[in-house]
């Protein structure tokens, strides 16, 4: 069961692929489908038939020691690992422990947060809240515009954004009113100026991009193109190769200058392992693996 969840990790954090808008929309909603699924099958069955989950309307998975349950008035509060009621049904939603916190709904749709004990330590005041990250949480206020918290529940950043993502690695994407993407630091400061269609968030030091003409290409932390955007579609880096789609469709890879080490000729193409292998597949959908020269050193049976 182990496996399904270093797959899902694996997926998330390396097949990190910019898509056109629409096929973006679809992977996020597999991805969330996936990790459903996966953390479903690893909370053994015994373990949760133990706990007698069954006698709610409705329930989530063990995080952090904790599962929130639903009662038969509609409401939400959190069970222990011994099915003790620890934070009362009181919420109109609720959802899992992450950091010692979860973010809970009051009756007036309004997100805020609360701790093991059920106090709530960062009042309900936004119509969104996302889990913490790198020490700060994404915000979206009454105007629909997106800032950041810190876990004290100060905003540190200013609700002035159109769109975000949680921070990674120091940087948060941001989408300005002209609905172009750059990067703030977690002053807040605009460090990568908004001028992309769309852009990833940064992994091993490089963010892919998506450029006017719904190129790719990668940059780093200043902001510097590294790799240019001529690619129709581009992979987060891994083991110094980039998988990036051409004009035929057709997957390869490029080093970290762009040059093209592995020819594209491939109709799917995986990042590299910390093995040194990469899975590929063929037009006839036969899977294969291959060094980082190209050279297929097996045939997946």
């Amino acid at each position: 069961m182990f496996c399904i969840v270093l797959a899902y990790s694996y997926f998330c954090r390396k097949f990190n692929i910019i898509y056109k808008f629409k096929r973006l929309k679809r992977m996020k909603k597999l991805f969330k489908f996936f990790m459903a699924t996966a953390m479903l099958w690893v909370v053994p069955m015994s373990y949760a038939t133990a706990q007698d989950l069954d006698k709610w309307a409705d329930s989530g998975i063990f995080m952090e020691g904790l599962c929130y349950v639903k009662d038969a008035n509609g409401k939400y509060g959190y069970v222990n690992e011994e099915g003790t009621l620890v934070v009362p049904c009181k919420w109109k939603d609720a959802h899992d422990f992450r950091d010692g916190v979860a973010i809970v709904v009051d009756d007036n749709d309004k997100m805020g947060y609360i701790d093991k004990t059920g106090k709530v330590v960062i009042p309900c005041q936004w119509n969104n809240a996302w889990s913490f990250s790198e020490g700060l949480a994404m915000v979206r206020d009454a105007n629909r515009m997106y800032g950041f918290i810190d876990k004290t529940g100060k905003l540190v950043i200013p609700c002035k954004w159109e769109y975000a993502n949680p921070f990674s690695e120091g940087l948060a994407a941001v989408q300005d009113d002209n609905g172009k993407y750059g990067f703030i630091d977690k002053t807040g400061k605009l460090v990568i100026p908004c001028k992309w269609n769309y852009c990833n968030d940064f992994s091993d030091g490089s963010a892919v991009v998506l450029d006017n003409n719904y190129m790719c290409g990668l940059i780093d932390k200043t902001g510097k193109l590294v790799i240019p955007c001529v690619w129709y579609e581009m992979q987060t880096p891994n083991e110094g190769l980039v998988p990036v789609k051409d004009a035929n469709e057709k997957w390869g890879y490029v080093d970290m200058t762009g040059k093209v080490v592995i020819p594209c000729k491939w109709k799917v193409a995986w990042s590299f392992f910390n093995s040194g292998e990469a899975y590929v597949q063929d037009d006839n959908d036969n899977g294969f693996w291959i060094d980082k020269t190209g050279k297929v050193l097996r045939k997946e049976e």
